[in-house]
């Protein structure tokens, strides 16, 4: 259920107003038509409770996780605002959405354009990895939108080939992930070039920390406060399961998983780049479509995998944590953490890659002695214990005494039992992201 805070008395959309249908949240014919367009038939939770803000002018922190519908939760009034105003300056950047990762950055793009299609909006993505050349001819096309990840917009800025100064609109998404990636000095670089009393502000979060907290009090202006989910929070669709297995056995018990028909299209997380690597090349060697996704790979590359998995060409990609969040793919059934992450915040956000838009899935982890620690702290932080999985050939019983569990049989999150052959849903397949 979503939540909407005020923490002053100025008037605005009231918190309790429920807004079921596009059409009542004052966006006009050119965008509705691109929703009808695109098959969206009422606003989520986070639409609902962040858009009126937005179309008041005012500054706002969101909390929501990626695939609850946060991208068109700012993109919409956004672009409502700049159809409704004319341009102070010809040609000027009005929009700039900083982003982590190149594949959210091309990701939001691509919804601007979507929503926008039958307005008269030109866009631009920025992005590391990728050679200067076409972006700089994309943006000498006075685009009045720009999406960009911090640190190739900078430096653009200083060789000015952009100009921030006209910015009436800035958007910071996933902020703490930018803050956990250490892009901070540079977006406080690239804010500084834009005025402070001209603009409005949007924060997006997953977590609300006290560094979010701190950055949100430096950058935003009396903001109103929206959120879907609470904290660190994890969607009752998703079945979460452990399986307690010796580290030299998981490799088999991986490959034994996904011999069941229910497992449509997985997920597979490592804690690096190495064993990403090696793990989708030993799933190709035995017959699984497999491929790989981390900060080494090229972009192209990166593109290529990502979009071969969206379409259903590759059954099984492996990524790690850094590109987690760009993951942006419906009809994903199965997430298996093969390693445990080292930050129980990162389980959150690597098994919120399923069970999108309404949809079931499972997510399953695999736990070796060296990450029963972790595992204490995932459900110490989500407040669930997950269902423990011991029916199947490779279960440790000594992993599962270091957890000082007990065998069980009682349903996970989603009514599903713990036996092996209750692994989860078939998951839907194909579809579009909805982002």
């Amino acid at each position: 259920m979503s939540t909407n805070q005020d923490f002053d008395s100025e008037p605005g959309p009231d918190p309790g107003l429920i807004l079921n249908t596009f059409d009542n949240l004052g966006l006009s014919k050119p965008i509705l038509r691109a929703l009808e367009d695109e098959g969206y038939e009422a606003p989520s939770d986070i639409q609902s409770a962040a858009i009126p803000h937005v179309l008041a002018g005012r500054d706002l922190i969101g909390t929501a996780q990626t695939g609850t519908g946060k991208t068109a939760a700012f993109a919409l009034p956004i672009l409502e605002l700049l159809h409704a105003r004319p341009a102070k300056t010809a040609g000027a950047v009005r929009v700039l959405v900083l982003t982590p990762t190149r594949e959210l950055a091309q990701q939001v793009e691509g919804s601007f354009r979507a929503y926008g299609r039958h307005l008269p909006m030109k866009t631009a993505c920025v992005v590391g990895g990728v050679s200067m050349e076409g972006q700089i001819k994309a943006l000498r096309a006075k685009p009045a939108i720009v999406v960009a990840t911090p640190g190739r917009l900078l430096d653009l800025v200083q060789q000015r080939e952009v100009r921030l100064n006209q910015v009436e609109f800035l958007v910071l998404d996933e902020a703490d992930r930018m803050l956990d990636m250490g892009f901070i000095i540079d977006v406080r670089r690239l804010v500084s070039e834009i005025p402070a009393a001209s603009r409005q502000t949007l924060m997006f979060s997953a977590t609300l920390s006290g560094d979010i907290e701190s950055l949100s009090a430096e950058m935003l202006r009396n903001p109103a406060r929206v959120a879907t989910t609470p904290p660190a929070s994890v969607s009752l669709n998703i079945a979460q399961q452990v399986y307690y297995v010796d580290q030299g056995n998981k490799g088999a018990l991986l490959a034994y998983m996904l011999k069941d028909k229910a497992v449509t299209r997985v997920l597979v997380f490592t804690r690096t780049k190495h064993r990403a690597n090696r793990l989708a090349i030993q799933l190709a060697r035995d017959g699984v479509s497999a491929d790989a996704i981390h900060s080494n790979k090229s972009q192209a590359a990166r593109q290529r995998a990502l979009a071969a998995f969206d379409r259903g060409k590759v059954a099984v990609l492996v990524a790690t944590d850094i590109v987690a969040r760009g993951i942006d793919v419906d009809g994903i059934s199965h997430v298996i953490n093969y390693e445990m992450p080292n930050d129980p915040e990162s389980y959150v956000h690597r098994i919120g890659r399923t069970a999108r838009a309404g949809a079931e899935g499972t997510a399953v982890s695999f736990c070796d002695a060296t990450e029963v620690l972790m595992l204490k702290g995932i459900e110490e932080l989500t407040k669930t214990p997950l269902t423990k999985i011991e029916d199947h050939p490779f279960h440790s019983p000594m992993v599962a005494s270091l957890h000082g569990t007990k065998p069980s049989a009682a349903p996970g999150p989603g009514g599903r039992s713990s036996g092996w052959r209750s692994f989860g849903p078939r998951g839907r397949s194909g579809g579009r992201s909805r982002r």
